[in-house]
């Protein structure tokens, strides 16, 4: 057992691509290269390393990697002292300890990024409205007998747990019985590249922004109604979507014909690109019904822009209502177009609610989000073989 003075040998995992644009891939690039720097060796394992794109059902993907995954382990459990697993990718890695003992490879740290409790307590209200096209009752089944399932025997099997909000932590504690010691709210780290200067005296119609996969629960039904409202009061106003992974044409045909002169979609937007895509942009609008803590938003807020966002799961850890952003209701179309029409209208309010999320964001660093990782690691290693109840 490596003693604390050592450097560790960490395999980290996610069940997703390994390319840099966002997600999981690039908090585990950026934790990675900062436990690099800090003596440890570093290994990821990503979707491309256990399967083919298209080698397996997207229903079973999570699952399959799982298994693949467990091998992997198994067959590699000296190479490390500790493996950092995003759920639901340790889920049968965890059993295998839990059935074998801990002699069977080494401890297992779970990362979680969000709620699959939170997932059902707001999509199925979000059906009922007829506003979830993935949530129907085939899928809301499929999700209480195999996707939550996943999920849950990934968090009961693992030896110590990171999570991204403090609603996932509590929760973990709460309900999971995990012990205050071995879960950690560890919130993700902006790069020095997104604190670039931004002037807010512009006199052109105002811009928003919008950056990340297109999905429904990231209140886009609440968006839509909210821009219909605001398109004849705010003349000239785009709003763009950023990064959303489908066809310009989903997009377009989900806001119709009246607002065809408002929307503006780019659908991919290499990494290096997104300081550009911030410093292009007015007001940054993220009026998402549940998320972890995504870093498209610390990373916006970092650019010097004033952002709206829903206040729910872990948005409130970062932004402070008035002070460095607007936090909304979540679905609430009417405060979406307030909130929008008050940074519209009022640059110097942009301008503060700018500028103090930047100097908020300069204490987002990934180096004391690796120190902090490191620490409950190690943690972790001291005490193996206890592993939540």
């Amino acid at each position: 057992m490596p003693s604390p003075a050592q450097p560790l040998r960490i395999l980290m995992s996610a069940c997703v691509p390994r390319r840099r644009e966002g997600g999981a891939a690039t908090i585990i690039y950026n934790l990675g290269t900062e436990l690099e720097k800090r003596g440890h060796s570093l290994t990821y394992i990503f979707q491309e390393d256990l399967f083919g794109q298209d080698a397996v059902s997207t229903r079973f993907k999570a699952l399959v990697f799982a298994h693949r995954l467990n091998l992997y382990i198994a067959n590699n459990r000296d190479k490390f002292s500790l493996v950092n697993l995003h759920a639901p990718a340790g889920l049968l890695y965890g059993i295998h300890r839990r059935w074998f003992g801990s002699r069977n490879g080494p401890p297992y740290v779970m990362t979680l990024h969000g709620l699959e409790e939170r997932r059902a307590h707001v999509m199925s209200r979000e059906a009922r409205k007829g506003r979830a096209w993935n949530f129907n009752s085939p899928n809301r089944l499929w999700h209480r007998f195999y996707t939550f399932p996943l999920y849950r025997w990934s968090i009961r099997t693992a030896d110590g747990a990171h999570t991204y909000s403090r609603d996932v932590w509590n929760l973990l504690q709460l309900k999971y019985n995990y012990d205050a010691d071995r879960t950690a709210y560890i919130p993700n780290g902006v790069e020095p590249r997104f604190f670039i200067p931004r002037r807010y005296d512009s006199h052109d119609p105002v811009k928003l922004l919008y950056a990340g996969t297109w999905l429904d629960q990231r209140g886009i039904f609440y968006l839509r109604d909210a821009l219909e409202r605001l398109a004849p009061q705010l003349p000239g106003m785009t709003m763009t979507f950023a990064g959303c992974g489908c066809p310009p044409e989903t997009i377009k045909n989900f806001f119709g014909p009246n607002l065809a002169s408002t929307v503006v979609v780019q659908s991919v937007v290499p990494s290096g690109q997104m300081q550009g895509l911030f410093a292009s942009h007015d007001i940054f609008l993220f009026p998402s019904l549940m998320e972890g803590l995504p870093s498209v938003l610390l990373e916006a807020m970092a650019s010097g822009m004033p952002v709206i966002t829903a206040e729910t799961c872990g948005m409130p850890d970062v932004v402070e209502d008035g002070f460095n952003g607007l936090l909304v209701p979540p679905a609430d179309a009417a405060a979406i177009e307030e909130a929008v029409l008050r940074l519209a209208v009022f640059p110097d309010l942009r301008q503060r609610l700018g500028q103090s999320a930047q100097q908020s964001m300069a204490r987002y660093t990934w180096e004391r989000s690796a120190i902090m990782l490191e620490k409950l690691f190690r943690h972790v290693i001291a005490g193996e073989g206890q592993a939540p109840a």
